[in-house]
């Protein structure tokens, strides 16, 4: 087969890449090594920067995004027992909205098979080839048989355990990783959500985080040991220890109750490698990067990527040559370092480490005071939260 891009990965990004691509009359195939069924069902992140929404509105796949979608307009930090709500769009003028990554892949696969777009689920044996030359190929075994996709270009949009970070000759890369000495517990309950936005908890007994996915649907988040075993974790110990965390001193607990559908841990790293790109091959989403689920960057990351990455490529099939494609990493590792910097501040503004000692607890507090109660702090925290501007000339 013959392609002008070839995606691998059909997450946020690769889906994405292809849509925008599609739009832009760029041919391109998407290969992805699950089902459909697991990418639909998959219960993973979901809260969109304004730029994330804009994105997916203006190319025709945010109808139900916003008939579905639940708005927000600031968030609550709580500490010492009480809350400080942070204000986000009349600080910055731009909103936040819950809607489930899973929700966003239906609705741009929906968009891609609807377009008569090739999508392939369920490929194995992917590998590249000829990454260096202007003609790279990827070669993958679909239904039983051996296929191969001559392309102009290569998207790596599988993930953090794919196949084409892995392609890249060892020593041309190069890694920058943190991992914490914490994870999440994360839940998902069929019950109310515990407040209309969005509380993040600082608690002796560790960072507690209320979120939701729809007005029936809880998501929420217990700091816990990377090593922690679940079935130590009941029904009755969960619930008991998100109403102590997530407690106000004069309200008491917000937190409300229902069946426990899914519960798992979740590790913690920050991750990035440099360069974003290996000849003809575009890295992007969590291929090149992951960070702390604490800022909610993750796909809103992928997105930034995949819009700077979609803009190289229609200049490049426009005949303005490879200019923005060579530019292509650089532009978008310094969004990805701003994003790093921003999740790293929160999950260190919010946890708490081992060992910590009573100074640290200190400086922590003293700072969520200070951008509970300053406006330049709370601007700081907004305007990174709700996503920084994205140029893409």
């Amino acid at each position: 087969m013959r392609t002008q891009v070839g995606i691998v990965g059909a997450g946020p990004a690769g889906l994405l890449l292809g849509h925008l691509l599609h739009r832009a009359g760029i041919e391109s195939v998407v290969l992805e090594s699950r089902s459909r069924t697991h990418v639909e069902e998959r219960i993973r992140a979901g809260l969109l920067e304004q730029g994330t929404v804009d994105v997916l509105t203006e190319t025709g796949v945010g109808d139900r995004l916003h008939r579905e979608g639940l708005v927000h307009e600031g968030l609550e930090l709580r500490f010492d027992g009480e809350g400080h709500r942070i204000p986000l769009t009349s600080l910055t003028g731009r909103r936040v909205t819950i809607y489930g990554q899973q929700e966003v892949l239906k609705d741009l696969i929906a968009a891609r098979l609807g377009a008569g777009a090739p999508l392939q689920f369920e490929v194995e044996q992917v590998a590249l080839h000829d990454l260096e030359s202007d003609y790279p190929s990827i070669t993958y075994v679909h239904e039983g048989a051996a296929q191969t996709l001559h392309c102009d270009v290569i998207a790596g949009c599988d993930g953090f355990h794919g196949i084409c970070r892995e392609s890249i000759p060892a020593g041309v890369l190069r890694a920058y990783e943190r991992v914490y000495p914490f994870a999440w517990l994360g839940i998902l309950a069929a019950a109310p959500p515990a407040s209309p936005e969005l509380i993040y908890a600082r608690h002796e007994r560790g960072f507690a985080l209320a979120t939701m996915r729809s007005e029936t649907l809880s998501r929420l988040y217990l700091q816990c040991r990377p090593e922690e075993d679940l079935a130590a974790w009941s029904d009755d110990r969960i619930w008991a220890e998100l109403h102590a965390r997530l407690a106000h001193r004069d309200l008491g607990s917000p937190v409300k109750e229902g069946k426990i559908l899914q519960r798992g841990v979740t590790a913690m790293r920050s991750f990035v490698v440099e360069p974003m790109r290996f000849g003809r091959l575009f890295l992007a989403g969590d291929a090149a990067h992951i960070v702390p689920p604490t800022g909610a960057k993750g796909m809103n990351l992928a997105v930034a990527d995949i819009r700077v990455l979609a803009h190289a490529l229609q200049a490049f099939y426009r005949g303005r040559g490879m200019g923005l494609l060579e530019a292509y990493s650089a532009k978008a590792l310094a969004r990805v370092w701003k994003a790093q910097r921003f999740s790293w501040w929160m999950t260190s503004l919010l946890h708490s480490f081992d060992g910590e000692d009573p100074f640290e607890h200190k400086v922590q507090v003293a700072e969520l005071d200070y951008i509970c109660g300053s406006a330049a702090g709370a601007m700081t925290l907004a305007e990174n939260y709700v996503g920084l501007p994205l140029a893409l000339g």
